[in-house]
């Protein structure tokens, strides 16, 4: 269950089959997790005509335009009709690509991204001695910063942000790639003194501008400079007060 869509795996029945009946190897049973081939996404939101919903699928293919194909989970949109007694809905469905890996925290309380840690975490299965691990994090450090550098090119040319905020909505792979997966809330970017909430209320705008501050500074190992145009507005301390208080009410109301 995701905040803002369903969220299904798409797996194989007889991946399924092996993980419920086990396989025997050397006299062993094992019993191997299914690994999705797809996930599905069902939009939660409500469409009140066929433009709302292309508007949706237009806001989708503009983060396609800045990250594909190696920094987004690419997707598949499409609108069936879904019958709620004699009324049809519109309903939009994403058909995503399963990536396998690590959560990228902007929130956590270290000073620089683990990207060796986690690595080694995907690797453990591994012989690791087959992987320079030293090779491979400085790669994946170079990817976050292009991956940065990408969002903040889509921020000046399209004033559109993706929710950077939730964590595990970016993943490093194995491979050490960036990875955004969660495609659902795509903001824009509203220069003005009043904070920008969405339809649940939260200030995702905001909150991913800050995501992306702290990831830079994450990987970086300094602060970045916060009169650069993407930060001014919204890392100044009076506004970072105001959305801590936005954001402790949205979650005093119950939201999930």
């Amino acid at each position: 269950m995701g905040l803002r869509s369903h969220i299904m795996e798409v797996l194989r029945p007889e991946d399924i089959d092996r993980e419920r009946r086990g396989i025997e190897l050397n006299g062993i049973m094992h019993f191997p997790k299914a690994v999705p081939v797809k996930i599905m996404r069902l939009f939660r939101a409500k469409f009140h005509c066929l433009e709302e919903a292309l508007l949706e699928v237009k806001r989708v293919k503009l983060v396609e335009k800045y990250l594909a194909p190696d920094f987004i989970a690419q997707s598949e949109e499409f609108l069936v009709h879904y019958a709620l007694g004699q009324k049809l809905e519109l309903l939009l469905c994403g058909l995503q690509v399963y990536v396998k890996g690590q959560a990228l925290d902007p929130w956590s309380p270290v000073t620089t991204l683990p990207f060796k840690d986690l690595l080694l975490r995907m690797l453990s299965h591994s012989n690791v001695k087959d992987y320079d691990l030293e090779s491979l994090a400085c790669k994946a450090k170079l990817q976050m910063e292009e991956f940065i550098e990408r969002i903040k090119k889509m921020i000046i040319d399209s004033g559109h942000i993706p929710d950077l905020a939730g964590v595990g909505n970016i993943l490093l792979t194995p491979s050490g790639q960036t990875v955004l997966v969660d495609i659902n809330n795509i903001s824009k970017i509203v220069l003005s003194n009043k904070i920008y909430l969405d339809d649940r209320g939260y200030p995702v705008c905001d909150k991913s501008i800050q995501a992306l501050y702290f990831l830079e500074k994450k990987v970086t190992g300094k602060d970045p400079d916060r009169t650069e145009s993407v930060y001014q507005i919204f890392m100044s301390e009076d506004r970072l007060r105001e959305v801590h208080k936005l954001e402790s009410k949205y979650h005093q109301v119950g939201n999930i």
